[in-house]
C-alpha cells in the first residue's frame, strides 16, 4: 500500500508539469496546455485514481511549476521570433 502511494506521489510530482510543457509545445499556447492538463488531472480524480489530499497538493504544485516553465518557454520563443524579424 505504501509503495503504491509513493509511486502515485512521484508521478503526481512530475507528470502534470511534463504534460503542460508537452501540450504547450503541441498547441503553441501555454494556457491551452494548462487547460488540457487540468482536464486530464480532473478526469483522473473523478475516476478515483487520487485518494489522498497530499496528492492534490502535489498535483497543483506540479501544474504551477509546469505552467511557469511553459510560459517562459513561450516568451523566449516569441522574443527569438521578434529578433529574427528585425534582421
Amino acid at each position: 500500500m505504501i509503495d503504491l502511494f509513493i509511486t502515485k506521489f512521484i508521478l503526481a510530482l512530475f507528470a502534470p508539469a511534463l504534460l503542460v510543457v508537452f501540450f504547450t509545445r503541441v498547441t503553441f499556447h501555454h494556457i491551452v496546455g494548462l487547460i488540457l492538463t487540468l482536464s486530464l488531472v480532473a478526469a483522473s480524480v473523478y475516476a478515483g485514481y487520487t485518494h489522498h489530499w497530499a496528492l492534490y497538493v502535489v498535483d497543483a504544485l506540479s501544474l504551477t511549476t509546469g505552467f511557469w516553465y511553459a510560459k517562459g518557454m513561450v516568451e523566449r520563443a516569441r522574443a527569438t521570433e521578434k529578433e529574427e524579424e528585425g534582421w
